[in-house]
């Protein structure tokens, strides 16, 4: 049999890769442009919040749209336009300019996870979907590694708006690679007949598409849109303030944050595969999907907790490791949450699902940016958010488990496929 589909799940590595980079420049460059423009903590936090808007409103819209045209398409279309974007930010000499410019970072990123999801729904049978999707999430966490590197060093040799300018620009390089690899299974050559026989070993579906409206009537899809609502927001959390709170509280340089954050994505990485990989393992040692998918996600929410103390510590690298288990107990809970989705909803269904899922999380993305920025603003102190973040996975499980103890999946009338 052959493995082609484990290279469309690196392609899918190295969309996230180069998402995550594009996001994380101005975290990077926060304490740089907020000396330069003279921003205020609230300055930031609108931006961020600029960003998930973005985020938020795409992902209604772009799920739907990635399941109308196909999964090679859309994804081609959202690297076009969140390229584009990163790469004016490099203009920008304004509030208001950046502001534009997240705006459409976000309205472009915000087809990364449908379209990953679906490519995963499409080349994976469900007891391997968790485990790529994990490696296909990892890519998250590598480009947050990559970043910290990197933009200092473009910083310090040719300036920060060549770090949004070279950056940005790789995504025309895997756009052109991504038009080359990708097809569905069924009508890649490089997909043996033994291989389509081992993608397609799930029960078949019968269902062509299921509408956005539709989707929004299953206490099914509110399991998710809710877990992402509460969990989503701490991975903003990390991602956009962690270099200013190693800056802030442990005294670190832009040269000399990078190491650390390092670590944290590297335990971040390791999260996601193990995470996926679990809850996989479980099911092919005959445990059901939802007794697997839960025991993932339950070791993952208690790894969060001890997260609370990282302000307290004195140590950067006892600051450094809980962040990082934090990061990693994230990206394993993530990966279960997304597999969630083709777990329950038909294939033809996972993006539009994954979008509304995703745009309740970016929502809480907004929410987090102005809680967090007021928070330093009035108190100086990163105590109360991660208070917020130790607390945020168990209550998701406890959602999740409410609204859809057995996982099953979706029963569809047929009046309401199209």
């Amino acid at each position: 049999m052959r493995r082609f589909r484990w290279v469309i799940c690196v392609m899918l590595l190295l969309g996230m890769t180069k998402n995550y980079m594009d996001r994380q420049v101005i975290g990077i460059l926060k304490t740089t442009l907020q000396q330069q423009f003279s921003w205020s903590e609230i300055d930031y936090g609108n931006l961020v919040a600029a960003f998930q808007a973005a985020y938020a409103v795409g992902l209604l819209l772009v799920g739907r749209a990635i399941d109308r045209l196909g999964t090679r398409l859309g994804y081609a279309l959202a690297m076009t336009v969140w390229s584009a974007a990163s790469i004016s930010q490099g203009f920008m000499s304004t509030l208001g300019g950046f502001l534009g410019g997240r705006f459409a970072l976000g309205l472009g990123e915000s087809g990364v996870f449908p379209a990953s999801v679906k490519a995963i729904a499409e080349w994976f049978p469900k007891k391997e979907r968790a485990f790529a999707m994990g490696i296909a999430n990892a890519g998250t966490n590598l480009g947050a590694i990559l970043t910290p590197l990197v933009v200092p060093w473009i910083t310090f040799h040719w300036g920060w708006r060549w770090a949004f300018y070279s950056i940005g620009s790789i995504g025309f390089l895997w756009l052109a690679l991504w038009l080359w690899v990708y097809r569905t299974p069924e009508a890649h050559p490089l997909c043996t007949a033994d291989e389509l026989a081992h993608i397609q070993s799930d029960p078949a579906e019968r269902v062509s598409q299921l509408g956005l409206v539709a989707v929004i009537g299953y206490r099914q899809t509110w399991s998710i849109v809710l877990a992402k609502f509460i969990t989503d927001p701490i991975w903003w959390f990390l991602l956009f303030w962690v270099p200013d709170f190693l800056q802030r509280t442990h005294g670190l340089s832009l040269l000399q944050i990078g190491p650390p954050i390092v670590v944290i994505y590297l335990m971040a990485d390791g999260g996601s595969v193990l995470g996926g990989w679990l809850s996989s393992w479980l099911i092919q040692r005959g445990k059901t999907v939802s007794f697997a998918r839960k025991t993932a996600m339950l070791v993952c929410a208690v790894s969060v907790v001890p997260v609370v103390l990282a302000p307290r510590v004195t140590s950067t690298m006892s600051a450094v490791l809980l962040i990082g288990l934090a990061a990693a107990a994230h990206q394993g809970f993530s990966a279960n949450i997304y597999t969630l989705s083709s777990d329950m909803f038909p294939k033809k269904a996972v993006a539009t699902a994954v979008g509304f899922a995703g745009m309740a999380g970016a929502v809480g993305g907004v929410i987090i940016a102005k809680v967090v920025s007021y928070a330093l603003q009035w108190t100086g102190s990163y105590a109360i958010p991660f208070v917020i973040a130790g607390s945020a996975y168990l209550v998701a499980l406890a959602v999740i488990q409410f609204l859809a103890p057995t996982l099953e999946p979706v029963h569809v009338d047929p009046a309401l496929t199209k």
